[in-house]
């Protein structure tokens, strides 16, 4: 007899190919692919790189590598991700065995995926986000449940599905399935699709909120333009630390696709949310085509972690 997690899961899967079938336009139930005007992303991506996600302070004002400075960094790079590794005093992590840091810079030779502020750092939090920063950091050093651990913790939903896509140290793959009025991102990590309608449809009602939003896509020429809102209160581009980066309710992300050549996809993204940050910023970032297949990734099936975890960290003595 299959117990009721299994019952469940399978239950979860139907229900979800069900509502993916559903949202899918009458012409893309029946896939007849990309149309021949408009760039083919359909394939596996991957967005892993050496490129930081800000500007080092090492790097200040320096926007772009050459090819030589470029080479250079990616060698230092792999050395201190080996070295970071083997720090002694604690109970360890995950060694380069089992990461999959990128090993090449972006192709684009930025120094950062932050592009916008100029200086390549994510902008100051608002002290609303700050206050609310450290609310849930204290969670997270002394939970009272698993609803108070992070995100990526509690295997809902990790940094790379987005929006925006961000890379992280293993698992930044990305399978695009496109038809003539759809587009779907499968993210590997954690198992999330993005169902992306190219139809002209509007969002969703503002009372519907979403954990990765409700994104809806044009074509700009040869640009794919995806406009997402209606974000839940998910948390976290504010930086919790073991959750990912997270968002609010007033989240607004723009995402661009363009094809750089025919295994380069420029990524570059818009992220405008006043109640979390003091001004808006943008990132950009290149994903290479790779023959794949895409492994499959278990979070932790079954949970079987998470009463170890919040038992351990309920044990510490809280600091006052």
């Amino acid at each position: 007899m299959r117990s009721l997690s299994e019952r469940m899961n399978r239950r979860g899967l139907v229900v979800a190919s069900i509502h993916i079938f559903c949202l899918l336009p009458a012409g893309a139930q029946n896939p007849a692919g990309p149309t021949a005007t408009h760039p083919d992303f359909e394939g596996i991506w991957t967005s892993a790189t050496a490129t930081p996600l800000e500007r080092p302070a090492r790097l200040q004002g320096k926007e772009f590598f050459s090819p030589q400075e470029a080479a250079a960094w990616e060698r230092q790079s792999a050395a201190e991700n080996a070295a970071s590794e083997q720090a002694s005093g604690s109970v360890g992590t995950y060694n380069v065995a089992f990461r999959e840091f990128g090993s090449k810079v972006v192709k684009t030779l930025r120094t950062s995926i932050v592009t916008d502020p100029r200086d390549g750092r994510i902008p100051p939090l608002t002290s609303a986000a700050l206050a609310e920063k450290g609310r849930r950091e204290d969670l997270l050093r002394h939970p009272r449940s698993a609803t108070d651990l992070g995100l990526q913790d509690r295997c809902v939903i990790f940094t790379t599905a987005g929006p925006p896509m961000i890379p992280y140290s293993y698992n930044s793959n990305y399978q695009i399935v496109q038809t003539n009025g759809t587009l779907m991102i499968h993210v590997e990590m954690i198992h999330d699709t993005r169902v992306i309608p190219l139809d002209g449809r509007r969002h969703l009602p503002a009372s519907m909120r979403l954990w990765m939003g409700d994104s809806v896509g044009h074509w700009e020429g040869n640009t794919l333009v995806v406009d997402s809102t209606n974000f839940n209160d998910g948390g976290g581009f504010y930086g919790v630390a073991g959750g990912m980066f997270g968002w609010d309710r007033s989240l607004h992300v723009i995402e661009r696709f363009s094809l750089m050549d025919p295994n380069t996809i420029l990524y570059r993204f818009e992220i405008d949310d006043p109640t979390a940050f003091t001004r808006p910023w943008k990132g950009e970032l290149t994903m290479t085509r790779t023959s794949g297949p895409i492994y499959e990734y278990a979070c932790h099936e079954g949970n079987y972690a998470l009463p170890d975890l919040l038992k351990g960290l309920q044990a510490v003595p809280k600091q006052r």
